[in-house]
């Protein structure tokens, strides 16, 4: 009767750990397959024609189409510099460096996937149209309230997504090249 019970009690904790470990893979999947900087996730295998498992399930998951590896690579934020969710309602400030890459792209999307930039205008920021300071560094800012230098507006309430996307980068594409920074997202008041 007890080895029974010792059985079933060690079946249960390797089914609530494995659906645990699971869930976990598929909703952030940090530890599976994703590369991190700062606040900052990329999967860089999410374009290869053979992603490992937790790729695959990550990306059936989340729906998005995927740049092959030759084509580029989208790293996403959900949270400030700080570890913050990001909101909304904030204003934030991006500096530092982007990747070396032909042209990239900077946007805000809710969680659903939907642009929380307001009809009108411009829908991402574009690494061909920054305006620089005197040193070449670009300066971004991202929020409801309108900001000097480059500014992505947004509207609405609750959480949201920056995605940077590199285009004809070569990062994992095997030349080398890797990843040590990318730019730093502070926030600067909500409103």
């Amino acid at each position: 009767m007890r080895i029974g019970f010792h059985f079933l009690l060690m079946v249960f904790i390797a089914l609530l750990t494995g659906i645990g470990l699971s869930y976990f893979a598929l909703a952030d999947g940090g530890l599976f397959g994703a590369y991190r900087i700062n606040a900052w996730t990329a999967w860089p295998q999410a374009g290869s024609p053979n992603p490992d498992p937790y790729t695959r399930a990550f990306v059936a998951r989340s729906g998005a189409l995927q740049l092959g590896s030759a084509e580029g690579i989208q790293f996403v934020a959900s949270r400030d510099s700080e570890g913050q969710l990001l909101q909304r309602t904030c204003n934030y400030r991006l500096m530092g460096t982007t990747p070396v890459a032909s042209f990239w792209t900077l946007r805000a999307v809710a969680t659903n996937g939907r642009s929380t930039t307001p009809r009108g205008s411009p829908q991402n920021l574009q690494s061909n149209r920054l305006s620089r300071t005197n040193i070449g560094a670009a300066i971004l800012q991202v929020g409801p309230e309108l900001a000097p230098q480059n500014w992505l507006e947004i509207e609405g309430e609750g959480p949201f997504d920056l995605i940077l996307t590199l285009y004809d980068a070569s990062i994992f594409a095997g030349f080398g090249s890797t990843i040590s920074e990318l730019p730093t997202i502070t926030n600067k008041g909500c409103s």
